[in-house]
């Protein structure tokens, strides 16, 4: 079997797959931050481009890519199925395991997919700016980049703790034109709330989002830009499905076993939604695993229930397992992973037990990236090294039974822009 599959273009899809369309029941609807009613769609307007309004809120199976979004995505997709070879024989496993690499984007992630949507989106209706935070950078890279390909301009509120520990991720969105702005903050009435607290408060998504949203609803030219859980958001990231399971059909492959890391859940689904609802009915054995940082365990002890998006409630109320909007994580290296919320649609499939979820340990994480780049030649971001944690777990179980099972890992992006935490937690020489 060939080590890197084909990256030809014909696995790249045209349309995104919406898996809305195939669930039987679907997640409770979101609800106004303000009637605490049934949300319409239309108040969302202030904060959002109407054309991700529109994808939030479509129900049809398959959504276009728009062509100019799809002429760039072309320039790095379809990224590569690898069948991990080396990982394979190191472990001494009849497990057949498979990783789709998304660290070949621009912005070394996946988060790339849903920026150039967001971006061109926002562009074609005369959006001047787009505002957004970031947890570890990954983000906040990658609608940095889209808005410079895309005209726009971009304010990133960065979570304060990944600010400090991350500055090659700043680096990158500044040179790309972006400002970065560290939260909390002194600009927006969430931030300097949160600053009262003390001024080493080390922020959270929550914080930043609420930063961010009020930027851009009180910004003339301005709209908001989230990088996961969203429905529309991971309607982008199907992309990712969609080809994997062209190329896995190509050699004639199907997974038992899908695997990937949760922060928001974007990944995941973009990884998993394709595969848990294939046309031809090939994945019906196929089980899913979401893993998570024991730090910020949302799916495995959240509570699932309505709650705000952000910390300062001006979000609508999704129904998500949540850990509490007020919640701040302690500052783990995987700072992509410490969302106080989870997709509702994820939310939703680990209630019906169609996707299983388990929460790791950090240490044992970075063990396991570690020994992927001594096997693979690739560091892993510490977000993706999760999941690859969960795919040894489950690789060294096959070898005590002796099950071939096929194994599907999302590496959703690379580490060479987190070296300084790999260093911090022992995982590189000074």
């Amino acid at each position: 079997m060939e080590r890197f599959l084909s990256r030809h273009e014909k696995h790249l899809p045209n349309h995104f797959y919406n898996l809305k369309a195939d669930l039987e029941t679907l997640p409770p609807p979101p609800l106004s931050p303000v009637t605490h009613g049934p949300l319409d769609p239309q108040e969302l307007l202030p904060i959002f481009p109407a054309g991700l309004v529109a994808h939030e809120v479509s129900r049809a199976r398959s959504v276009p890519i728009p062509p100019a979004v799809l002429a760039i995505m072309a320039q790095y997709r379809p990224t590569p199925l690898v069948y991990a070879s080396e990982l394979r024989r190191r472990l001494g496993t009849p497990a057949h395991i498979f990783y789709k690499y998304e660290g070949v984007s621009p912005s070394g992630s996946h988060k790339s997919n849903t920026a150039l949507v967001q971006a061109h989106l926002a562009a074609a209706e005369g959006v001047e700016t787009l505002v957004t935070e970031t947890g570890a950078g990954q983000w906040g890279s990658a609608l940095a980049l889209a808005g410079q390909a895309l005209g726009l301009r971009i304010h990133v509120y960065m979570v304060g703790s990944s600010f400090h520990q991350k500055p090659e991720r700043r680096a990158l969105m500044e040179m790309a034109g972006a400002e970065v702005t560290a939260s909390p903050s002194g600009r927006t009435r969430a931030g300097r709330a949160c600053l009262g607290e003390g001024p080493d408060h080390p922020g959270s998504l929550g914080i930043a989002i609420a930063e961010a949203v009020e930027e851009a609803v009180g910004t003339s030219g301005a709209k908001y830009a989230l990088g996961s859980v969203l429905d529309s958001v991971l309607l982008h990231q199907s992309v990712i499905g969609l080809e994997a399971r062209s190329q896995l059909a190509e050699v004639g492959a199907s997974p038992d076993l899908v695997v990937g890391c949760v922060g928001g859940g974007s990944n995941f689904a973009g990884l998993a939604f394709p595969l848990l609802h294939d046309p031809l009915g090939r994945q019906a054995k196929c089980e899913f695993l979401a893993v998570e940082p024991a730090a910020c365990p949302t799916l495995t002890r959240g509570r699932l229930g309505y709650d705000h998006g952000d910390s300062a409630g001006l979000t609508p109320l999704l129904f998500m397992h949540s850990l509490g909007k007020g919640f701040v994580p302690p500052p783990l290296h995987a700072g992509g992973l410490r969302y106080h919320g989870m997709s509702p649609l994820v939310s939703h499939l680990v209630a019906q037990g169609r996707v299983k979820a388990v929460a790791l340990e950090q240490d044992r994480v970075f063990a396991a990236a570690r020994l992927f780049l001594s096997c693979e030649g690739i560091l892993p971001a510490p977000e993706s090294a999760h999941a690859i944690a969960a795919v040894i777990d489950e690789a060294l179980r096959c070898r005590e039974t002796g099950e071939a099972r096929t194994i599907l890992l999302g590496l959703s992006g690379h580490g060479l822009l987190d070296l300084a935490s790999y260093r911090a937690s022992g995982g590189a020489g000074s």
